[in-house]
């Protein structure tokens, strides 16, 4: 059976390995479509051209007026992500001097290794965000950058979901550039062919929301208002809501966990490329109601998709909208004003 088609209709949950089963209802996915990826699922071995324009359209659709979008449907084994969500759930729950020995390195730009609580800031209007998380870059991981010892299945199950999260990413990539008419859609994949193996910015990083302190600063939320930086984010969430999207009229509404999908979102730099006719939205992570949530883990693994770094982005329309800027100076600009250096 198709595995992104099982158990449609339940909610995950998680054990306390952080392993993910399916057995609760589903909440109302609110002004988010879902869209069925099937017919360029990654699982789709003859793919019929004809089923790609429609699926283009409703893509670009969704992401000019909300921005995101669910896909289900879309190839990736939903054993794999409950894999990954257990191998690092194992990780984040290592001592804190164990966890230290993987720290990412701000100083230097593209790197792989943990962000410890609090550390990263994405709006001025908040304190920093009650999240951990493990930035997963395979072209600079060296054998002593992963925790193998301590988690020994985090390294290959990281490297695999990695490697589907970017043929996914390709294709939507391609869908989009279908239903923007852009002629040369070869040339716009080529920008991102570097994923995972050269200079590009791309990321798998799967994030950690703890049980929320008794104590909490002023204002402070589990992630605060932000969009994302490069071409597309892709998202996996756990059972545990808390994600808000900002709708078209400006209110935040829920984008709660839908199982056996991924949430795909555009980033400032393709609203950017594509002259403000694709849209990057706010959104967040807001801490639980009750008090039962309150003393819940909140996990996610999110993809975020980046051009390779020399790539010179000019509006796709030629309308020059925005000056142009190489894709890595964007980046080292955004990590600057987020950690204070590069990431």
């Amino acid at each position: 059976m198709d595995p992104d088609t099982h158990n449609n209709g339940h909610i995950p949950t998680t054990d306390k390995n952080g392993h993910v089963s399916w057995d609760a209802d589903t909440e109302d996915h609110g002004h988010i479509p879902i869209i069925d990826f099937s017919p360029y699922s990654l699982l789709k071995e003859a793919v019929d051209q004809e089923e790609l324009s429609p699926l283009a359209t409703q893509l670009v659709q969704a992401f000019s007026t909300v921005g995101f979008v669910y896909l289900r449907n879309h190839g990736i084994p939903a054993d794999l992500v409950s894999r990954t969500f257990e191998s690092s759930n194992k990780f984040f729950e290592l001592p804190e001097e164990v966890k230290e020995k993987f720290t990412l390195p701000l100083e230097r730009a593209m790197s792989h290794g943990w962000l410890h609580l609090e550390r990263e800031r994405v709006t001025t209007k908040r304190p920093p965000g009650i999240k951990e998380c493990f930035d997963v870059r395979p072209q600079v991981a060296t054998e002593k950058l992963w925790p193998s010892e301590d988690v020994p299945e985090f390294q290959q199950r990281s490297l695999l979901l990695y490697d589907k999260c970017r043929q996914l990413s390709l294709r939507i990539l391609e869908l989009m550039a279908r239903g923007l008419n852009i002629q040369d859609m070869s040339s716009l994949l080529s920008m991102h062919s570097m994923m995972g193996t050269g200079p590009n910015g791309s990321l798998m990083r799967p994030l950690r929301y703890p049980p929320v302190p008794d104590q909490i600063k002023d204002n402070q939320i589990r992630c605060g208002e932000h969009t994302d930086y490069g071409s597309i984010t892709l998202l996996f969430q756990d059972n545990v809501p808390g994600l808000e999207v900002q709708s078209c009229e400006g209110k935040y509404v829920p984008a709660p966990p839908i199982p056996n999908t991924v949430v795909v979102n555009i980033g400032d730099l393709m609203q950017r490329w594509t002259a403000d006719k694709l849209v990057s939205t706010m959104h967040r992570v807001l801490l639980p109601k009750t008090e039962a949530g309150l003393k819940r883990h909140r996990r996610s693994i999110a993809f975020f998709v980046h051009p390779n770094e020399d790539t010179v982005i000019a509006s796709l329309d030629g309308s020059n909208k925005y000056p142009s800027i190489k894709a890595g100076r964007y980046l080292d600009d955004r990590l600057t004003a987020t950690y204070g250096g590069k990431s």
